[in-house]
């Protein structure tokens, strides 16, 4: 189990950021790679943790107040002494930053609890994935023309009407295969963000909406009915996804400042023709 996990932990590392979908990666490799019954969904969903975790190394100096870590980092050298700083101007960035990020958080999170079990139910399939993986490739060819000339360029500048917006796009990726990044990133194409700037909030936005994920499965399967083997294969496929995302997400930023999402869009249609055709 734990060489099927390694694996699908580098299709979630590869796949989380990139707005392929990673979920619909998965439930596909799940039709190859197979894990215990009834373990698949609870893996395909907790190893994400990973890939949010290296946001949160990969952004930490967008998310974390200078003062935090500046006392933090005087404390590993042994100094008790507080020196008067201002951070305040820093630090306000900051807050205002996660405000925004869980003001578009809220839409995806109140609508999940009522849908989840329904999703999964008839959603969770293939044939479900395929034709979300066209549908989102044309949103995002048309989200790259409906882009504006006059765009926000720095993730602090973002408003929140453009959260909330982006938010309500987020709804859109409980569908698996339309993909989570794809669905923000075009939704903050729509609110008038630059590409890089669009992908950034993505990315952010997806520290408390996986982690909430995440943590809900595991409370709806109950700590202690998870085996040793599958915490397990869990940490293993928790650990690849965390590096490989690392990976993936300096390449996809540096991407976007050169380049658009058209050839991620023509991958998701050639796929979901395949799907269609062959599964």
């Amino acid at each position: 189990m734990l060489f099927k996990a390694v694996l699908l932990g580098i299709i979630e590392g590869l796949t989380e950021f990139l707005p392929v979908s990673s979920t619909g990666h998965l439930i596909i490799a799940n039709r190859f790679i197979t894990l215990d019954k009834g373990f698949e969904a609870l893996f395909d969903i907790v190893i994400q943790i990973g890939a949010i975790l290296a946001v949160v190394v990969y952004f930490r100096a967008e998310l974390f107040p200078s003062g935090i870590i500046s006392d933090f980092k005087k404390a590993e050298n042994g100094s008790a002494e507080k020196k008067n700083k201002d951070y305040s101007s820093g630090d306000s960035r900051v807050y205002l930053l996660w405000a925004k990020i869980i003001t578009a958080f809220i839409p995806a999170a109140v609508i999940g609890l009522f849908v989840d079990d329904i999703l999964e139910k008839y959603l969770f399939n293939t044939g479900s994935v395929s034709a979300a993986l066209i549908a989102g490739a044309f949103m995002m060819l048309y989200a790259e023309k409906f882009r504006t000339r006059k765009l926000t360029e720095n993730v602090s500048a973002i408003t929140v009407k453009q959260a909330i917006v982006i938010g309500l796009f987020q709804c859109l990726a409980m569908w698996p295969g339309m993909s989570r990044s794809a669905s923000t990133i075009a939704g903050g194409l729509f609110a008038g963000l630059s590409r890089s700037m669009a992908a950034e909030f993505s990315f952010l936005l997806g520290i408390p909406t996986i982690m909430a994920a995440s943590l809900y499965k595991l409370y709806k399967a109950g700590f202690s009915a998870i085996t040793p083997h599958q915490w397990s294969a869990l940490a293993a496929g928790t650990a690849v996804s965390f590096v490989t995302a690392l990976l993936v997400i300096r390449f996809f930023m540096e991407y976007l400042k050169k380049k658009g999402l058209a050839p991620f869009a023509f991958y998701r249609i050639a796929l979901g023709i395949i799907l269609i055709i062959f599964l």
